[in-house]
């Protein structure tokens, strides 16, 4: 003992002279790093001894201290009596609480209590391991990030002994959490944040994830890192996890969310429907018995029916969580219209790829035809025209929910009417490339025509089955430009990306209709994603997936070859990058491209190199035309005027913006790409335009570099110079620009469907208005000169390939081979018809001659490549029992080649 005490004196001595030392130098001793460990508790005795020896074990070789505070909300087994005896052992805390707040009030009240600035939160089932406490607690206290969250579903994570209905609810719950937070296990409740963190969230959080709430309100800019966790379901006591608790989970995400949501509003929007169902339907049937037209009874129906619904809403339906007293009644009613107005248009949508392609009875067909309208109302109503009271969502999360939003409508509308909307002359002549398969084709290389024969095989020679490819691309499309901004700016950019290539004009045209555009979209956001994946962050093996989409880009356009200088300007100019100048993997993707490509360089070979000098030297010669003023409209078309003024705030650089980006290896790299690819090709067309013609589609997908940046600058610092001017005001008027984006294309697709009441009907067949009809008027003549002559006659369109492409597809009695050809018969060109079906065989058959003007007539007489000719005629073509427009036609007999005499 003496020696004890001899030994423990000097110590103290020793201490005394370094503290006196201190004082007299003026230097002040290193802080003592803590934390808190926050457990809730709810009648966990059985549990309360091993964790608390488990805590103390795995952090007491750490150089920090801890505290641990004990939550109790009302425990009735004698867990508080447990953690006083632990009070006495060490450094514990009890804090009573009456539960009243549930388990998220238990955690901000220990979170005020709390003596230092980092909390640990963890459960007191021992389903969280305490032995990961140090990993969680360390990276916060260091301040490399703002959260550490013990994750199952990073590698290393996981979830033994897990049923699969608990294995479906937790990772159904993660992807429902997916568009708000940027982490992988948003319900862990096993985290380290900071205390100020936890007391931010204030007395509106609910639910029991308080992660996903911290997640939600820290959006792109809290720094979170997941630390693999192993949780092991309770060995003890009685489990709180139920339905309930699901519910609530699923109430706290939509509140998150910024939906103005719960069962009872959920319930009376059911029954205020259902009354304004039986509004509509009596003030419609209450004008027709008034004589008044079938039209005008259902707008004034319509009209009344959603007036109706609009109050019902407001007062009642949505009284206790709407915010509905900040804004004036017509605007909340212009609001409500316009989600009407949207919904009306999904329905139609639904009621025809009910009823006409799939061959339902309308009574059938208009249940799930409503169903849709309703969703479509209700969340329109809950999100965007009754948002909740007090809000607790951000403005990054309000636009992630927009964005799905839009994604979601414009998906199920483009999906629904893909198998009802004839097929426009473009997509038939794609149609024909399938029908005649090869590895090359004089005007387009042959990947859209791989792609439609695979659809057609798989779904038959339907609409549906010939535009499937193209959906199927822009899901492509869509992934890639999601990964490409979230990696380059931030996950709110991804999903401004995914936003853009859903709603803006061209992007939606090519998820809709199959052109050789669809598939170069993909492959050329693909080659984005990856090449961000090489040159941004260094990954050697992205060079592959660079190689594999520019290859398959030049096999659906040639177009994509423009990002090749794009690459090497940006490995020259950025320092970090030069080091693939000296390494093979750039040249090795450049040789699997080519490889890909090979096919059409094939067949180039093989036919006079015809469509190289077609897409190539015949694009820059001929006769000299500026259609610069062209190209720059085609720009607005593409991007919206909007989206224009956008990218020009994007073209800007700053300084200031560039404090922004995440990225610790160089923050003007992300801007240098996103720039370099955008900038030269465009360039190349600018060029092209001093001195030939442009066409409407050529750049769209060039600015696919270009809208994860537009993305961002949505979200950039607030400034005063022109360029931030020009982001506010498009961070404002995008919103207002889709929505009229969407009502314009739901409305344009129902009126080529069925047309709109008051409008006339669609009388320009260059749409794909009314060619099956057309076909069938032209079904009649064929039959008709196949009686006459015993012989199937040869249908010739006398434009530039619609008519014969269409009525390849859209003839009833199918299309002979052969026995449909182009205008080259009479000494003109109709591209690929020439090959499909030469002169010489046509030689002495009758013909059909079909045209829409006059004006279409060869320079030579008709009369001089028949024996015998009839006289001209015409059809009309009906729709509906209305007639949208007519077509020419003349007989020919013995026809005979007179284009070279």
């Amino acid at each position: 003992m003496t020696g004890n005490g001899t030994r423990k004196s000097k110590v103290l001595k020793t201490q005394d002279a370094i503290d006196r030392k201190i004082q007299d130098k003026n230097i002040q001793p290193p802080p003592v790093e803590c934390a808190t460990i926050l457990i809730p508790t709810l009648n966990e005795v059985e549990n309360i001894d091993l964790l608390m020896e488990r805590i103390l074990s795995a952090t007491k070789a750490h150089a920090f201290r801890i505290e641990i505070l004990v939550v109790d909300g009302g425990s009735t087994d004698g867990t508080q009596d447990k953690v006083i005896q632990w009070c006495k052992k060490g450094p514990v805390r009890l804090v009573k609480s009456d539960g009243k707040g549930g388990l998220s009030g238990d955690i901000l009240r220990g979170a005020a209590m709390a003596e230092t600035d980092v909390v640990v939160v963890m459960d007191a089932d021992l389903s969280h391991p305490p032995e990961a406490l140090p990993s969680l607690i360390r990276p916060v206290l260091d301040r490399t990030h703002d959260m550490a969250i013990g994750s199952r579903y990073v590698a290393g994570g996981q979830t033994p002994g897990w049923p699969w209905t608990r294995r479906i609810v937790s990772r159904t719950a993660t992807l429902l959490a997916w568009p708000l937070v940027s982490i992988r296990d948003p319900m862990s409740g096993f985290f380290a944040a900071r205390r100020e963190q936890l007391l931010s969230l204030g007395k509106e959080a609910t639910g029991f994830k308080i992660a996903l709430e911290i997640a939600a309100k820290g959006g792109d800019s809290l720094r979170v890192t997941e630390i693999p966790v192993t949780f092991i379901d309770r060995e003890r006591g009685t489990s709180k996890f139920g339905t309930s608790e699901i519910f609530t989970c699923l109430k706290q995400m939509l509140l998150l969310a910024g939906g103005a949501v719960s069962s009872g509003s959920a319930l009376r929007f059911a029954a205020v429907g259902s009354m304004g169902v039986l509004l509509d339907y009596f003030i419609f049937s209450l004008l027709l018995s008034l004589n008044v037209g079938v039209i005008p009874s259902h707008m004034v129906s319509f009209l009344g029916a959603t007036i109706f619904n609009f109050f019902l809403n407001a007062r009642w339906a949505f009284a206790k969580t709407a915010r509905v007293n900040n804004q004036p009644r017509w605007q909340l009613y212009a609001f409500f219209l316009i989600v009407c107005v949207l919904a009306l248009f999904l329905r139609g949508a639904v009621l025809a790829v009910l009823t006409e392609a799939a061959g339902w009875s309308p009574r059938i067909a208009i249940f799930f035809a409503i169903a849709s309208a309703a969703i479509v109302n209700f969340v329109g109503l809950a999100f965007f025209v009754f948002p909740p009271q007090i809000a607790r969502t951000t403005a990054t999360i309000r636009w992630r929910v927009f964005a799905i939003g839009v994604v979601l409508y414009s998906l199920v509308l483009r999906l629904a009417f893909m198998g009802v909307i004839n097929l426009s002359p473009q997509e038939a002549y794609y149609w024909s490339y399938a029908q005649h398969l090869d590895i090359g084709y004089l005007d387009h290389p042959p990947m859209v025509a791989w792609l439609i024969w695979l659809g057609t095989h798989l779904l038959g020679n339907r609409e549906i089955g010939v535009r499937l490819p193209a959906f199927l691309s822009w899901l492509i499309s869509s992934f890639f430009m999601y990964k490409l901004g979230r990696n380059l700016f931030g996950k709110t950019a991804g999903f401004a990306s995914l936003l853009f290539i859903a709603a803006l004009p061209m992007y939606c045209y090519f998820a809709f209709s199959i052109t050789p555009d669809a598939p170069l979209c993909a492959a050329w956001a693909g080659c984005l994603y990856f090449l961000e994946r090489a040159l941004v962050n260094r990954q050697s093996k992205a060079w592959v997936g660079v190689g594999v989409c520019l290859g398959l880009g030049m096999l659906s356009k040639y177009t994509i070859a423009l990002l090749v200088p794009a690459i090497g300007l940006f490995i020259l100019l950025d320092k970090e990058s030069r080091r693939w100048l000296r390494r093979p993997e750039p040249y090795l993707a450049l040789v699997l491209a080519l490889l890909l490509f090979s096919p059409v360089i094939l067949w180039n070979a093989t036919n006079d190199w015809a469509s190289f000098v077609f897409q190539g030297a015949r694009r820059w010669s001929g006769r000299p035309e500026i259609s610069l003023h062209l190209l720059i409209g085609s720009v607005f078309v593409i991007l919206t005027p909007v989206g224009v003024l956008g990218a020009i705030g994007a073209l800007i650089p700053r300084g200031l913006k560039t404090s922004f980006f995440r990225r610790e290896t160089g923050p003007n790299r992300q801007w240098l790409f996103s720039i370099l690819l955008t900038v030269i090709p465009v360039s190349v067309f600018i060029l092209h335009s001093l001195r030939n013609a442009s066409k409407l589609t050529w750049t769209a997908p060039i600015w696919l570099a270009l809208l994860p940046l537009m993305g961002f600058n949505l979200f950039a610092e607030a400034g005063h110079s022109i360029a931030h001017r020009m982001e506010q005001f498009c961070a404002k008027a995008w919103r207002p620009t889709m929505v009229l984006l969407l009502l314009f294309y739901g409305g344009g697709l129902y009126y080529l469907y069925a047309g709109l009441p008051g409008l006339p009907p669609i009388k320009a067949m260059k749409l794909p208005v009314a060619w099956r009809e057309m076909g069938k008027e032209v079904e009649t003549l064929r039959q008709q000169v196949r009686t006459e002559t015993g012989s199937d006659p040869v249908i010739v369109g006398l434009d530039r390939y619609f008519i014969s492409s269409e009525l390849s597809f859209y003839l009833p009695g199918g299309n002979i081979p052969g026995h449909i050809s182009g205008k080259h018969l009479f000494g003109m060109k109709s591209l690929m018809w020439r090959r499909w079906v030469p002169i010489s065989a046509v030689t002495g058959k009758a013909v059909i001659v079909i045209y829409f003007d006059p004006a279409h007539l060869p320079n030579r007489p008709l009369e001089d490549y028949f024996e015998r000719l009839g006289p001209v005629d015409y059809r009309w073509i009906k729709k509906n029992n209305r007639v949208v427009g007519k077509f020419y036609y003349r007989m020919g007999y013995g026809y005979r080649d007179h284009s070279y005499h």
